[in-house]
């Protein structure tokens, strides 16, 4: 290169440098800045004269940016490459480069830097999608586990006619009207209903109707348009009745629905019809009602809060689920099965003594199903094992609230007859013997009695 062209070249560098697409910052091995070219100072909002002569540690220090690639290159005498975030936010690539002079020693270290914030962006976007995509299949393939039916656990006649009842109306399109009390299992039988249907391809949407607030009732039911309330989607949204088109709505605790809500859901009922918030123009719908409650729609209806005409649509096909002291004979299977749920659950070992199932299957259950289901996982949880005796119930079933050894002072200082103490006392002997020896049998041979006498003497006992 000649002398003229050398000179032209070093005439013209800073344009040269100010002409490429990426941000130049030159250091000196001490790290003092030398030179930041026009993209660096758009790229961070740093001018040439604020920088010029200051070391990089410094603006470190300052938060202009977080991470500097001159201490690095000046002792490995290599390239490095890093990601840097300004002080306003921004994310920049950076690639730097060491410059030797003749003898091979590091005299420059030159950073070009790009800016990757819109992609930085879109990466964490993506992300935030990826995990909104595994949150949702999370939650479907829970609502496909929820879905899959329960067969009902019984051993009673009356279960077995209500099954059969059930078999009957899933087979056709009619709407199911399930009446029972807190905890008898509508939720069991309304899911039963849709997986003998036509419709079980398709996965049931349960609304809680007593969950909605009343003035969401509708939007969520029926879906809106676009800015048809304060707060609304941009978008709009569908509706429950949309959702499941072509598949089964289960409206649980449908007697809690307003009066305006009624009067809407008669109309899906009778013309296969909804209308969105803000809407003019109806949608038609093929959707499967199955309803649930725990009242006395009856009642409800002369009360005048619940409309007689949808009360007539919504009684074609009604399941009543008998509750559980009405069916003592179930509580035994039922206990066994959740207690097989709950030991492959929490792996362990557990069984019912025969007499415990007696005591569960002679007690009301006010809470039905549901009461039974949570006292046998909580005795899961707390107990050792191997076997669940009657001292490990709740008083309310069991009776039992004391040890014997700590009878004296109350009974002295108690005004009860004789008949009742001594009936309490003989219990609590006999069920210490049968956790002693493991059986009523045993200890029926072992004091001479009668197995039946055994029974009788725990029940009268509990009674008294």
């Amino acid at each position: 290169m000649t002398c003229r062209s050398a000179e032209l070249l070093s005439r013209y560098v800073e344009r040269i440098l100010d002409a490429l697409p990426d941000g130049v910052f030159i250091s000196d091995v001490s790290g003092t800045a030398l030179y930041i070219n026009r993209m660096y100072e758009q790229l961070t909002g740093l001018k040439q004269e604020s920088v010029q002569g200051r070391n990089v540690r410094s603006l470190v220090e300052e938060g202009v940016f977080d991470h500097i690639l001159n201490p690095e290159i000046v002792r490995t005498g290599k390239p490095a490459t890093h990601v840097q975030q300004l002080k306003n936010g921004k994310k920049l690539v950076l690639s730097g480069f060491p410059v030797f002079d003749e003898g091979g020693s590091i005299r420059l270290v030159v950073t070009f830097a790009r800016d990757i914030t819109l992609l930085a962006n879109l990466q964490e976007q993506v992300a935030g999608q990826c995990r909104l995509i595994d949150q949702i299949n999370d939650q479907l393939a829970h609502m496909a586990h929820e879905s899959r039916p329960q067969e009902p656990v019984y051993a009673s006649p009356v279960m077995a006619e209500t099954v059969s009842l059930l078999r009957r109306f899933a087979a056709t399109d009619a709407t199911v009207l399930i009446l029972g009390e807190t905890g008898a299992g509508k939720d069991v039988f309304a899911r039963l209903t849709h997986s003998l249907s036509r419709r079980n391809d398709k996965i049931m949407l349960k609304v809680d109707c007593g969950g909605i607030s009343e003035t969401l009732t509708e939007s969520e039911l029926f879906g809106y348009l676009p800015g048809a309330f304060t707060g609304a989607s941009s978008k709009g949204k569908a509706g429950y009745f949309e959702i499941a088109d072509g598949s089964t709505i289960f409206l649980d605790e449908v007697g809690e629905l307003p009066l305006s809500m009624q009067t809407r859901l008669l109309r899906v009922l009778q013309d296969g019809e909804i209308m969105r918030v803000g809407s003019s123009s109806p949608r038609k719908v093929d959707v499967r009602v199955i309803a649930a409650t725990n009242r006395n729609l009856a009642e409800s209806v002369e009360a005048g809060t619940f409309r007689r005409d949808l009360y007539y649509r919504l009684n074609v096909a009604t399941l009543r689920i008998p509750p559980l002291r009405e069916r003592p004979e179930d509580v035994r299977p039922l206990a066994e099965h959740f207690l097989h749920q709950y030991t492959a659950k929490y792996r362990k070992v557990l069984a019912f003594m025969g007499v415990t199932l007696d005591m569960m299957s002679a007690y009301a259950w006010p809470g039905n199903v549901r009461e039974l289901q949570n006292l046998v996982h909580s005795l899961v949880i707390t107990l050792n094992g191997p076997l669940i005796s009657p001292r490990d119930l709740p008083a309310q079933i069991s009776g039992v609230n004391r040890d014997i050894s700590s009878y004296s002072e109350e009974i002295l200082a108690a005004r009860r007859p004789l008949k009742e103490i001594m009936a309490e006392m003989e219990r609590d002997f006999l069920l210490k013997a049968i956790e002693a020896h493991g059986s009523v049998q045993k200890v029926a041979e072992l004091f001479q009695v009668n197995r039946s006498t055994i029974f009788r003497k725990l029940q009268s006992g509990r009674q008294a």
